[in-house]
């Protein structure tokens, strides 16, 4: 892995392939390490032609973090939320798309395809729209446009994500993530869990930091919709969901795919709200598929 100075912050980021092929850029999402992208999906992306870089959103794993920001205060926010007033902030998702060109720059990438995830995907919408001329392509994965009466997520899991551990001892970090990620699942496509279990810990290993992942979900109601935005984009574009997605519910895919002019979408049934090994190489063949010559 790496580190670049962009955007005044300093990104980790890492690379696959060759530099001479198009680029394509992974934007993670809210709390999430770039090593949430298995690798087999970043070198199999690589494997098919593309320059993959994967990378730490600021506030998120070995990326500038925002401690003296504090932790934001959520009730307050929600109820500014409610009232339609200002949210303050210490950064938005604004901020996190120019991180991304930012990183672009540093690496000497003029363009490149922007695929994002969860609140990457509402990243690669701002880049597509406002940093057109940096996308090949833009595909939105398991996202929304931001748009209020959309389907909200399962209330079990949404309490599940927002549970604070017992304690900070390895072994409940692990159990508690083997938890989530079990939560995130569409029902289909099984992991063994051996290897469900290698995977936490690789990222409770690498950091485990819920502060970032507080500001990230500040970020994210602080910046509202992105509905006018996305009638603006004049990119190539996909969407991809889950039809068993139990965070973001399968209609918000649909609604971006609606918004934003000739965007093409796939769902599947049993894809929930994640990247689970049987499912990647059919994400891979479509994601390479549509940005092959673009």
């Amino acid at each position: 892995m790496a580190r670049a100075k962009a955007n005044g912050i300093e990104i980790e980021y890492e690379t696959a392939g060759d530099p001479k092929n198009p680029a394509l850029l992974l934007v993670m999402g809210l709390g999430g390490q770039l090593t949430i992208w298995p690798d087999a999906f970043f070198q199999g992306l690589a494997a098919k032609g593309f320059y993959v870089i994967r990378y730490d959103n600021r506030d998120t794993g070995l990326s500038t973090d925002f401690d003296a920001a504090g932790l934001p205060n959520m009730a307050d926010a929600m109820g500014k939320l409610m009232a339609g007033q200002p949210i303050d902030a210490p950064y938005k998702l604004d901020d996190l798309a120019a991180d991304a060109i930012g990183l672009l720059d540093a690496l000497g990438i003029e363009r490149a395809h922007m695929v994002g995830m969860s609140m990457g995907g509402m990243i690669v919408q701002i880049l597509a729209a406002k940093y057109a001329a940096r996308c090949r392509s833009m595909v939105s994965i398991m996202s929304t446009s931001g748009r209020r009466g959309l389907p909200t997520g399962n209330p079990q899991t949404l309490a599940l994500l927002m549970a604070q551990p017992a304690n900070l001892e390895r072994e409940t970090l692990v159990a508690q993530g083997l938890k989530v990620r079990q939560a995130l699942s569409g029902g289909g496509y099984a992991e063994p869990e051996a290897d469900l279990r290698a995977f936490v810990e690789r990222n409770v290993d690498r950091r485990f930091y819920p502060p970032g992942a507080a500001r990230h979900y500040l970020a994210v109601i602080a910046s509202g919709d992105r509905v006018e935005l996305l009638k603006t984009i004049k990119v190539p574009t996909l969407v991809l969901h889950g039809e068993g997605d139990p965070l973001v519910p399968v209609e918000a895919g649909r609604d971006v795919a609606a918004l934003v002019p000739g965007a093409r979408i796939e769902t599947f049934p049993g894809w929930g709200h994640n990247l689970p090994g049987p499912f990647l190489p059919t994400l891979i063949d479509r994601l390479a598929g549509f940005c092959k010559d673009k």
